[in-house]
């Protein structure tokens, strides 16, 4: 990539994440146009991406329904243009949890107990005991999300959940410490820990600036971040990934790793915390946005 490069960044679009790719997409830009490219900004509409002419790679900073899911991979490789991050299957595979979990389990990845559900009438489940944790199963950034501590509050929190998609996680709630691992290049990056000040990492909590706590490289003995990192590079390739990813991971207090999802598109603000992570391996934020494009641009067309 040493001649300056056409670059349309995708941000915004349609899902309930709209405001983080928004800004995900603000900071990408700047990003590469301090390296000299020339960038243009596309909020796209599914269907129809905008794709200016003359675009040498696509950089999604698209978040949630559309963009992280295959819908907008698939529009881009029938229009035959380089995009960065994962490919169609992948990315419907990670963006879906409970496939994500189905696919964790057949490579024998460590994740947290579950059960689905689609029906706001269900009942609570046989041999379950709180605390468990709803999410729904096609959503990101927390939407939806819901933990119950107590039965009778359950008929509730899986109708919020139940709002937000048509069909919902259920999960024993890990107790243990809040880790995230970027993947880089077929590479983990180091651990960060993530703490909120109070509360969970829910939507405000990741969002509001001060709320949380970040810990990067986190204070783990070696033999647990090798055991954290190994457990979400197997999730990462469970799910078909290429590229970067950034895979959430709960640690008992063992140092066992449990594995929770995996985000094939995360926030990409300076501040967010797959950037955390490269910088934390030396690596600042153009240059990060810089490897992801020479990524994309590096495949051959038939697997761009």
């Amino acid at each position: 990539m040493n001649r300056p490069l056409h670059i349309t960044v995708l941000r915004g679009g349609p899902s309930a994440e709209r405001e983080v790719s928004l800004r995900s997409g603000d900071a990408v830009a700047r990003a590469l146009r301090s390296l000299g490219h020339r960038v243009d900004e596309v909020d796209p509409l599914p269907g129809d991406p905008a794709i200016p002419a003359g675009t040498d790679v696509v950089f999604l900073a698209l978040h949630g329904t559309y963009g992280e899911d295959g819908t907008v991979q698939s529009e881009l490789e029938e229009l035959g243009v380089p995009y960065t991050g994962c490919g169609v299957r992948a990315s419907l595979f990670a963006f879906d949890k409970i496939l994500t979990k189905r696919r964790c389990l057949r490579a024998g990845i460590p994740t947290a107990r579950f059960e689905r559900f689609i029906d706001a009438g269900a009942a609570w489940p046989d041999g379950w005991q709180p605390p468990v944790v709803l999410k729904p199963a096609r959503q990101g950034s927390s939407v939806g999300l819901r933990f119950v501590d107590r039965v009778e509050d359950f008929p509730a929190a899986l109708a919020f959940s139940l709002s937000h998609g048509g069909e919902v996680l259920m999960e024993e709630r890990i107790v243990g410490r809040e880790t995230t691992v970027g993947i880089l290049d077929g590479s983990a990056l180091p651990v960060v820990e993530v703490r909120p000040r109070s509360g969970t990492y829910d939507y405000a909590n990741k969002y509001t600036p001060g709320r949380t706590e970040y810990f990067c490289p986190a204070e783990f003995p070696a033999e647990v971040t090798r055991a954290v990192q190994a457990a979400a590079l197997g999730a990462f390739h469970a799910i078909g990934g290429r590229d970067y990813a950034r895979v959430d991971v709960m640690v008992r207090p063992d140092g066992s790793p449990v594995v929770l999802e995996v985000n094939t598109l995360p926030g990409m603000t300076e501040t967010s915390l797959l950037p955390k992570a490269a910088a934390a391996a030396g690596i600042g934020f153009p240059e990060l946005c810089g490897r992801m494009v020479r990524s994309a641009l590096s495949r051959p067309p038939a697997t761009r």
